[in-house]
């Protein structure tokens, strides 16, 4: 049962006038089409995720389509996007859902909540906004707008914290238009009571507002406590290139970082690399050539990245248990590149790479 009416009419009058209304994946609110933008709205910016899933369901419109078609066809639509853990389970996903559901989206909540990379609140989310059913939802703006609104203490890490957000969530969900009031608040959460610098003026919450009526916005809820310093991760990535333009590349595991990608070979030093060319290489060039570095940032570190650009001619010996292909730079296959791997490659083109005379690209 409702406890708090007041929040939720509250937020349904502010979202008729100031909510997003027009975004891709409410024309048509299918669970397939809003199950795919809540798994790309995970840690992900709603303006970076447009493009992106435009191009997704126009590639795969349904979930059958999604489950038939190879896991590079999948991570290379969402090259850039980042967190490609979500990729492969939502291709794993939408497998189960073809072989064990017919095709048809499960109907039960605990059906969703079983499927790779949905939690909870995402399964809430999925069956509130695509059929009205009422479950609450905790993604992170609704964890911010309640722990301001009702002044809740601790990091949304702790467990109790948690059970109690999740308990407020329960509490302030409607018994009906579920799906208006859903998108309402995380409207809110992204749009008016954000992170940094909340426009507290503009919200429709802000006259029963702990946080305000407190001046402690800027700590609830409870900041993490801050880690040490940023780790910083030196590599070296072989950029072995033949004549036709092509580029050897490896199929990363699907575990790890840029799990189930193509890269570049990577080694730790520039002996391992020279050796790997000789040995791996026909007519490789016995000493690589430096290029100019590639900073990428995850979220706990910096990856820095020397790539080391030699002529071969073709493959000798590439270990089997690896798999690799040749990437045409002048025809690129559609396979799933990390994002500073394809922006590399891309600017493999210069006709300068292998005139010794020229400074590093």
């Amino acid at each position: 049962m409702t406890r708090y009416p007041q929040l939720a009419a509250a937020l349904l009058v502010w979202h008729e006038q100031q909510g997003r209304h027009d975004l891709p994946w409410q024309l048509d609110r299918t669970p397939y089409r809003v199950w795919v933008s809540e798994i790309m709205l995970q840690q992900t910016q709603v303006s970076t995720v447009i493009p992106y899933y435009q191009r997704f369901m126009a590639r795969f419109p349904t979930v059958t389509a999604l489950a038939d078609a190879p896991s590079d066809d999948v991570l290379h639509l969402w090259t850039g996007l980042g967190y490609y853990a979500r990729a492969r389970n939502l291709h794993r996903a939408a497998g189960r859902i073809r072989d064990e559901f017919n095709g048809e989206f499960p109907k039960t909540f605990e059906q969703v909540a079983s499927l790779p990379g949905i939690g909870r609140s995402t399964a809430g989310a999925i069956l509130a906004l695509s059929r009205g059913e009422r479950f609450p939802i905790l993604d992170g703006n609704v964890k911010r707008v309640l722990a301001r609104y009702f002044g809740v203490e601790g990091s949304t890490a702790e467990k109790s914290v948690s059970d109690r957000l999740w308990h407020l969530s329960d509490a302030c969900t409607p018994e009906e238009t579920v799906d208006v009031y859903t998108q309402a608040i995380m409207d809110l959460g992204a749009t008016v009571c954000t992170r940094h610098k909340p426009l507290c003026t503009y919200c429709p919450l802000s006259e029963e507002c702990f946080a305000r009526a407190t001046g402690r916005q800027g700590e609830l809820p409870t900041p993490r406590a801050a880690k040490g310093a940023r780790r910083s991760r030196e590599i070296f990535m072989l950029v072995a290139m033949r004549d036709d333009g092509s580029v050897l590349l490896e199929r990363r595991p699907e575990t790890g970082i840029w799990g189930g990608l193509w890269c570049l070979p990577e080694f730790e030093t520039v002996s391992a690399a020279s050796i790997y060319a000789g040995h791996t290489l026909q007519a490789a060039e016995a000493q690589p050539k430096p290029l100019s570095i590639v900073e990428h940032a995850f979220t706990h570190f910096d990856l820095v990245i020397t790539p080391l650009l030699t002529k071969c001619e073709g493959q000798a010996g590439i270990m089997d248990t690896i798999p690799t292909l040749w990437y045409n730079t002048r025809d690129p296959a559609r396979i799933g590149l990390p994002a500073p791997i394809k922006t590399l490659l891309e600017n493999l083109s210069s006709p300068t790479l292998f005139d010794s005379s020229a400074p590093p690209s």
